[in-house]
């Protein structure tokens, strides 16, 4: 049996959800300050910087306006309260969208939670170990016989952050697609059907979350290709479409 969701009215649904973003942004205001401490006090940036040094050791980051050092000290903040919070957030999607559930399937959303942050953390660390330092030596070593980098921090930072973050969300995927299916808005034939439409959508994700070069790009769309794979066969696996075609079939028979 679904819960009472489909039955509330709709004013009842925007105060739930008003809720919901609510409880969602004290967190993410919340763990934004012990993102503050984190960045301030246990060396985040340092730990950004190191895949920068280890292709231009010695050079350092350079800032050209002397309020650059605080500007980047927040948005790092907040960067670092967003990943922390991603638990929160998503927990609070699920409570929203949980009376939509069948009871059998609500047994899978913890999980499901569980294994999209360990998944979101595996994409932050494919892009920090893998791809900022390959990224980084292809577009430093351009033309690097004839140009001198001088790379802002700002600069660098709005280069990291992005490519990691885009890994992170990327790697989401298997469970969004999942969790779609227990709504019956995916199938694992439709995303078969639809499949080369669905790398044209990729690609051109990949050209927008990515910097402006070939390299990034494809090293984001490769994985991108095989969380699609991977995607079908575990909605295939899990069945989330079909169980709930079944349950709801006696109600539409009733």
């Amino acid at each position: 049996m679904t819960g009472d969701m489909g039955e509330m009215p709709f004013l009842d649904h925007l105060e739930e959800l008003r809720k919901r973003v609510i409880w969602s942004l004290v967190a993410l205001v919340a763990l934004s300050v012990v993102g503050f401490f984190l960045v301030t006090e246990c060396g985040v940036l340092e730990i950004l910087e190191r895949p920068f040094n280890q292709v231009l050791p010695g050079e350092g980051l350079r800032y050209t306006s002397p309020t650059t050092p605080v500007v980047i000290t927040f948005k790092l903040a907040f960067v670092v309260g967003f990943i922390l919070a991603l638990p929160v957030i998503a927990y609070q999607a699920w409570a929203f969208f949980s009376p939509a559930l069948y009871e059998r399937e609500k047994k899978y959303i913890i999980p499901a939670i569980t294994v999209g942050f360990v998944l979101f953390l595996a994409g932050i660390a494919m892009a920090y170990f893998l791809v900022l330092p390959l990224g980084l030596r292809f577009l430093i070593g351009f033309q690097a016989e004839t140009l001198t980098p001088i790379i802002t921090v700002d600069e660098y930072l709005r280069f990291a952050t992005r490519l990691i973050l885009a890994f992170g969300i990327i790697f989401e995927m298997p469970v969004v697609l999942v969790l779609l299916s227990f709504l019956g808005i995916v199938t694992p034939a439709g995303l078969r059907k639809y499949q080369r439409q669905a790398l044209i959508g990729l690609a051109v994700a990949a050209a927008l979350l990515t910097p402006a070069d070939l390299g990034t790009m494809f090293m984001l769309l490769t994985p991108m290709v095989l969380l699609y794979e991977l995607s079908i066969w575990l909605v295939r696996l899990v069945g989330g479409g079909k169980r709930r075609a079944r349950a709801e079939e006696p109600a539409a028979g009733a």
